[in-house]
């Protein structure tokens, strides 16, 4: 819902706050109907229900990854993921209830440990709240895997029932704030970083400009040299060399002729695994002395060509020039909180704001956004960043997903997934034999 209305725009959306505040607040009444029904014996949402949204979802996903041209893989695993369960259900709906109970529970508990986890290592700002979610998200993981009261018949719909409720507390939240937000203020200063703040300044004649945005990053497998492999680590975490030393890859952003934001410490902060383990919380005593790098060009010459690279054509470049003038009045960095890859995040949000609101047809081209699995996966993933910090490797994901809902999106709202059966269709019909 945040990414969505980044999106939007906030010349868009402030005028509506008050319908995302009613939206909000029936979202959380339904939640409360729906989990109250679920205790007493689950009339509304039945476990086939839940099935066959599964079932859809699986499809849709299969159908992406067999058309997708970046991540396949990963996007044909979740696909399987999600046809397995799906089918037991459909197939088998008198063990239905029971093999759902323990597909949410076991999620719910391996995210809720995770998210306890990661605030208990990096301790950002709001690691004391994000532990608290995760306990929470363990004690419901507990009490949907354990068959009293209902035994598993109203496991689906207290768990819905129980999403809808913090969903639309929060939308509520969002909405009120937004009702105060000063006019011609950010939303990213709501959802992002505080540093947002400065988009505020007046702009001035240069700042617009025709360039284009791209998005350079190092991954850390090929700036770490050879050495033992773990995949999910290596992408996403750090890479290690046969030597011990610890690389994190890197990331900057380019908007010619006069942005590069490029943020690395002064001095290396770490050069193995202990000093790595030391320097991940985000306290202020880990900050150090920061320097930003003048150009890409520099920078290639001087160590290696990026690994890849995300061109937007879409934005507002005048919010990306505001926020480079007061990120670089302020030096520190932090190898959590205050990185190479949290400005690149941060600058990238200042540059998309509004990116669906300034379509000839915005409603439409927010439709077309709202069925594009792209957006809901780039959401999760800022998410999953924000309770930890922001690496290359979600940095990379994350611009990726956002050019397929930015860049690629019809301002006629036509979904992104039939764009590409019909693409897919197309060219089978140019391939066919005689």
């Amino acid at each position: 819902m945040r990414l969505l209305l980044l999106l939007l725009g906030a010349e868009l959306v402030q005028r509506r706050w008050q319908v995302l505040l009613v939206v909000g607040a029936l979202w959380a009444v339904t939640g409360v109907a729906i989990a109250s029904d679920a205790i007493g014996g689950a009339r509304i949402i039945r476990p086939h229900y839940y099935g066959h949204l599964l079932l859809l979802q699986g499809v849709i996903t299969l159908i992406a990854g067999l058309l997708a041209s970046q991540r396949r893989i990963q996007l044909l695993a979740k696909a399987m993921i999600l046809l397995v369960p799906a089918c037991v259900i459909v197939v088998l709906p008198r063990h239905s209830n029971m093999v759902i109970a323990m597909l949410i529970g076991g999620v719910m508990l391996l995210d809720g440990s995770v998210r306890i986890l990661g605030a208990w290592v990096v301790r950002f700002v709001t690691w004391r709240m994000a532990i608290a979610a995760g306990a929470a998200e363990i004690i419901l993981a507990v009490v949907t895997l354990e068959p009293w009261p209902t035994w598993y018949v109203g496991t689906i719909g207290f768990n819905v029932g129980a999403l809808l409720v913090i969903s639309g507390t929060s939308t509520i939240l969002l909405a009120n704030r937004l009702g105060k937000l000063p006019p011609g203020a950010p939303i990213s200063v709501l959802i992002g970083d505080k540093s947002s703040t400065a988009l505020w300044v007046p702009a001035k004649q240069d700042d617009a400009g025709h360039e284009d945005l791209i998005v350079h990053v190092w991954t850390p497998t090929a700036t770490g040299g050879a050495g033992p492999r773990r995949p999910l680590i290596d992408r996403y975490v750090a890479a290690v060399d046969a030597r011990g030393r610890v690389s994190t890859g890197h990331a900057a952003l380019e908007l010619a002729p006069d942005v590069y934001i490029s943020h690395y410490p002064a001095v290396d902060v770490m050069q193995s695994l202990q000093e790595f383990g030391r320097a991940l919380r985000a306290d202020v005593e880990n900050n150090v002395q920061g320097r930003f790098l003048p150009s890409y060009r520099q920078e290639s010459e001087d160590w290696c060509e990026a690994t890849e690279h995300v061109r937007f054509t879409r934005i507002d470049r005048v919010r990306v020039r505001h926020f480079w003038r007061v990120y670089r009045s302020d030096t520190a960095y932090n190898l959590t909180s205050r990185n190479c890859s949290t400005a690149v995040a941060h600058a990238l949000d200042a540059a998309l704001e509004g990116a669906l609101g300034r379509a000839n047809r915005p409603w439409l081209a927010v439709l077309g956004a709202v069925f594009t699995p792209e957006l809901w996966a780039a959401g999760l993933l800022r998410r999953r960043a924000e309770s930890m910090t922001w690496t290359p490797g979600l940095v990379l994901d994350y611009a990726r997903l956002l050019h397929v809902v930015v860049e690629q999106s019809s301002v006629q709202g036509e979904a992104r997934w039939w764009s590409r059966v019909r693409g897919l269709r197309s060219s089978g019909l140019a391939h066919a034999p005689d």
